[in-house]
C-alpha cells in the first residue's frame, strides 16, 4: 500500500493509526498542503484524488480517498484487530462519534476554510471546536469506558485524538471536557497512536519533531 499523507492532516493521522493498529506496512508519500501553493493541487495528485485532499491510499489495485471510507475498507478486508464493535448498538455509537467529529467539527476548522476566514481564523476555529466538544463530552459520558465506546479502541478513537490535537493547536481550553481529555491521554499511551503522531512523520519539519 501507498499512503499519500501530510504530517499535520488529521484525516491522514486517522488512517495512519488504523494502518498501525492493524499492522499493515505501507510506503508514505508526503503531500505538503502549504508548500508550492499546496501540492494537493498538482495535476499529478488531482489524478489520484479529484477532491485534492489527503489522505489517499493505493491498496489492492484501487485508490481510495476519505478517511472513514479507507478505514471501513481496511476493517472489511483486514478485520483484526477490529475497529468496529460486533454489537450493533456500540457499532452505531462508534459511527455516530466518528461522524460527529469528521462531519461536525473538523471540516469547519480545516485549512481550506480558515484561508477563507482570514484574520479571525483563530476565533472561528475555537468556536467550531468548542461547540462540537460541548456535545461530544455529553455523548462520551454515556458511551465511554476506557476509550470512546467501552474498553476497545475503535474508529471513534482514531477520530478523537487528531481532533484534540487540533483543539490544542488552536488554544481551546480543555478544562470543560474531562472525559475527552481522559480518553485522549489513554489513547496517546498506545504505540499505534505514538508512531502515527504528526511529530514522528517523515515529512515533519525538524522544529516539530518529537
Amino acid at each position: 500500500p501507498i499512503l499519500y499523507s501530510y504530517f499535520r492532516s488529521s484525516c491522514s493521522w486517522r488512517v495512519r493509526t488504523a494502518l498501525a493498529l492493524k499492522g499493515i506496512s505501507y510506503d508514505l508519500v508526503p503531500v505538503n498542503l502549504i508548500k508550492d501553493g499546496g501540492q494537493q493541487f498538482s495535476a499529478e495528485f488531482k489524478a489520484l484524488n479529484p477532491m485534492q485532499q489527503v489522505p489517499a491510499l493505493k491498496i489492492d489495485g484501487i485508490i481510495l480517498s476519505q478517511s472513514l471510507a479507507i478505514i471501513n475498507y481496511l476493517e472489511e478486508t483486514r478485520p483484526n484487530p477490529r475497529l468496529l464493535p460486533q454489537d450493533p448498538k456500540k457499532r452505531a455509537q462508534v459511527r455516530m462519534i466518528a461522524d460527529h467529529i469528521v462531519s461536525g467539527i473538523q471540516p469547519l476548522q480545516n485549512l481550506s476554510v480558515l484561508k477563507q476566514i482570514g484574520e479571525k481564523k483563530m476565533e472561528w476555529a475555537q468556536n467550531c471546536i468548542t461547540s462540537g466538544f460541548q456535545a461530544l463530552e455529553q455523548i462520551l459520558q454515556q458511551t465511554a469506558g476506557r476509550y470512546c465506546v467501552g474498553d476497545e479502541v475503535s474508529m471513534a478513537d482514531l477520530c478523537l485524538v487528531p481532533q484534540v490535537a487540533n483543539a490544542e493547536r488552536f488554544k481551546v481550553d480543555m478544562g470543560p471536557y474531562p472525559t475527552i481529555t481522559r480518553i485522549n491521554k489513554a489513547l496517546l499511551e498506545l504505540e499505534a497512536f505514538k508512531i502515527s503522531h504528526p511529530s514522528r512523520q517523515p515529512d515533519t519539519p525538524a522544529e516539530l519533531r518529537a
